[in-house]
């Protein structure tokens, strides 16, 4: 799930809502191991655009 989760998120980049979405659905179904690469992964690939929504959505998780 985790690569099929990269790829969706990658196609949705443009979109703020859309990726938010995405990113959200992601963090429901992966595991623990899975959430902490895709956190690190957000960063990486999409850090100086989303880096508030992604902060945003992954504290979520955490909680």
């Amino acid at each position: 799930m985790l690569k099929y989760s990269k790829t969706i998120l990658t196609k949705v980049s443009f979109d703020a809502r859309l990726f938010e979405k995405e990113l959200r659905k992601a963090l429901k179904v992966l595991v623990h191991d899975e959430i902490v690469e895709l956190k690190k992964w957000c960063f990486e690939q999409f850090g100086e655009v989303y880096a508030v929504l992604i902060n945003r959505c992954f504290k979520q998780v955490a909680a």
